[in-house]
């Protein structure tokens, strides 16, 4: 009798952490069906590109001549980020023709198809000459990448000085000199990254001891042409609604979703960072 109702207790007492494990599973659900929900009829709005833009724009613009145009690298190469963080980098870089770009991407430069070179070789593409061009190739995240610029610059004697065109230095291996004398610390730094980026990488080299920094966001630029159509002008079924003139749904949704997952992963980012007391 008392077997049967050990048993019995045990078997009752699994039942109730299953009918818990439920409930909370039930909530787990009911609350990422909310968030979905949510971020759904949010992607409706503009809001999400307001919050990504603003992110780009707060800590946005050139007060100064940059003594170093720091590219922060993204994807491999090519990729949508790469690429257009180097269309950013080279348009400043030929506007200000004295500075030293420093590509900071994690990689081989002694390989000649890594993406850090195909990097270089995307610059050069673009008018900048290979003399001004040094790698911070060892960081793996911003903060990393932050320290060992300020290394890279605080390297670089002051007393030495050889124009960019005679001297095409990699770090670590020789020190590429700039043609005006330099204090390490007071250096201007302008970042070059994507937009939901910036804010963090602009505090992060604040942080690191860097007293001017200036960012330019890789933003990207929306096609300028009419893109609506006629489903029914190009032989579309009678029965399927015609989305042509509905940018919103064919685009604009889609895109907002993409902005608020951004948006999410910087927001973790920047908490992470806050509590490491890296910003």
């Amino acid at each position: 009798m008392d077997r049967w109702t050990g048993k019995k207790a045990k078997k009752h007492g699994g039942i109730v952490v299953l009918n818990r494990l439920g409930s909370v599973f039930k909530w787990i659900l009911i609350v990422l069906g909310a968030i979905a929900f949510f971020m759904i009829i949010l992607a409706l709005t503009s809001a999400p590109f307001w919050v990504w833009y603003d992110m780009g724009v707060k800590k946005a613009g050139i007060h100064r001549p940059p003594d170093f145009i720091v590219v922060m690298g993204g994807g491999g190469m090519p990729s949508e980020s790469g690429l257009m963080r180097c269309w950013y980098a080279a348009r400043v870089a030929n506007h200000y023709t004295k500075s030293i770009v420093i590509i900071a991407l994690p990689g081989d430069v002694n390989d000649s198809m890594s993406s850090v070179n195909q990097m270089k070789r995307e610059l050069v593409l673009r008018g900048v000459s290979p003399g001004r061009i040094i790698f911070e190739n060892s960081g793996t995240n911003t903060r990393a990448e932050a320290i060992n610029v300020y290394k890279i610059i605080e390297n670089i004697p002051k007393s030495s000085i050889v124009h960019h065109q005679s001297s095409i230095v990699h770090h670590q291996s020789s020190i590429v000199h700039h043609q005006s004398s330099i204090v390490h610390h007071k250096s201007s730094i302008l970042i070059v990254t994507s937009p939901e980026h910036l804010l963090r990488a602009v505090r992060v080299f604040q942080k690191v001891g860097f007293l001017k920094v200036d960012g330019v966001p890789a933003f990207e630029k929306a096609i300028e042409a009419d893109l609506n159509f006629s489903s029914r002008n190009l032989g579309a079924r009678k029965w399927v609604p015609d989305v042509g003139r509905n940018i919103t749904i064919r685009y604009q949704f889609w895109m907002h979703m993409e902005y608020e997952f951004l948006i999410l992963r910087e927001y973790f980012a920047l908490a992470y960072y806050k509590l490491q007391g890296w910003i």
